[in-house]
């Protein structure tokens, strides 16, 4: 036996590759086709919110049409989302609430441009995790709301 291979008894030190697999073997769960789009969104964890944002509508109040560009760049600004799930400890603090939820899942809120952790569905659409304390306000329209 040479000095590079190990004996049968001693056992190898796994390494980080080890942990990866070959994409093939990457397999389906079928358990997951028959749930609808909200139910396999993530749960938000702690006190955190799930909010989709809000997209607008493509055309101005003038009727012009806007490009994909300018809707996409419009989408990075939008501040106003709707509260699709709410964290099992989200408006549980009395120091911090007083026991008065700032908001409840089915409400148009205002967040910060850059608040919580954006990332995209399998349709584009984007949401955000936000925690409950970046909720700056409900509004009943979000059309009433022109970003700058």
């Amino acid at each position: 036996m040479s000095n590079l291979e190990l004996p049968d008894t001693v056992a190898k030190h796994p390494s980080i590759k080890d942990a990866y697999i070959e994409p093939e073997n990457v397999v389906l769960d079928p358990s997951l086709l028959d749930k609808s789009l909200l139910e396999r969104m993530p749960e938000p964890a702690g006190w955190r919110l799930l909010v989709l944002l809000y997209a607008g509508k493509g055309v101005t109040d003038g009727g012009i049409v806007l490009t994909q560009q300018t809707v996409e760049r419009e989408n990075l600004a939008t501040m106003v989302g709707y509260v699709l799930k709410l964290g099992p400890l989200a408006y549980q603090d009395d120091n911090k609430f007083a026991g008065i939820p700032w908001c409840k899942k089915g409400d148009w809120v205002l967040v910060g441009r850059y608040a919580g952790a954006r990332f995209s569905l399998e349709d584009g659409e984007e949401v955000r995790i936000i925690n409950d304390d970046e909720v700056i306000g409900t509004v009943l329209n979000p059309d009433d709301i022109k970003t700058l």
